[in-house]
């Protein structure tokens, strides 16, 4: 069974975190979110207890992530794909989070997946990935444009690294996911029954 990681911040755009979750489950992939916390949220919380406190989602929406990230714990020897959603604050703490950098990198090394969707793409430019074609919301376009080949499609494949636009953007993200972790089939059998409108990304 393929497994994902999903990780998740104060501030993450909750349609992205949330319908990627939901379609990589239907299609029958271990999913497991981990909370990344600002250097402000540790030292306020002092120990943590065992279980992670609610993501503040960028719309206020509180999401009980499964378990804190930790970098021992995230490796790609133990999930096939890894997930950053967006969301201004959420994609700000994650993409400048130093060990998550690392793991984009080792991820893309041992050739499995990593996703990016909304700000969550400004990941790519924190980790340093090399030039390669790329896309964002509109409004980290301009962080983006010079460092990678821009693109304004709604979902791009460049390797294992694949990235998307925006809330509106949610479902193809996750069902292009589904395909390359589970294939076409699998697509299109967890597609159908959430009734998409004739003609769309489905």
């Amino acid at each position: 069974m393929p497994s994902a990681l999903i990780l998740i911040a104060d501030g993450t755009e909750e349609m992205e975190f949330t319908i990627t979750y939901d379609t990589l489950v239907r299609a029958g992939v271990a999913c497991t979110s981990a909370f990344v916390s600002n250097g402000q949220r540790q030292a306020d919380a002092g120990n943590y207890e065992s279980n992670p406190p609610f993501a503040k989602g960028s719309r206020g929406v509180n999401i009980l992530p499964d378990t804190y990230f930790s970098p021992q714990a995230s490796t790609p020897d133990k999930y096939d794909l890894l997930v950053i959603p967006g969301g201004a604050k959420g994609a700000e703490t994650i993409s400048g989070n130093s060990p998550v950098q690392h793991l984009v990198r080792e991820y893309l090394k041992a050739g499995k997946y990593v996703g990016m969707i909304c700000a969550g793409s400004l990941a790519a430019l924190t980790s340093g990935l090399p030039k390669q074609p790329i896309t964002s919301h509109p409004s980290v376009r301009d962080k983006l444009k010079d460092a990678f080949e821009y693109s304004e499609e709604p979902v791009v494949v460049s390797g294992k690294l694949v990235t998307s636009r925006g809330p509106g953007t949610a479902f193809p993200f996750a069902l292009t996911l589904v395909e390359l972790l589970c294939g076409k089939e699998k697509r299109a059998e967890v597609a159908g029954p959430m009734v998409f409108p004739k003609g769309t990304f489905a």
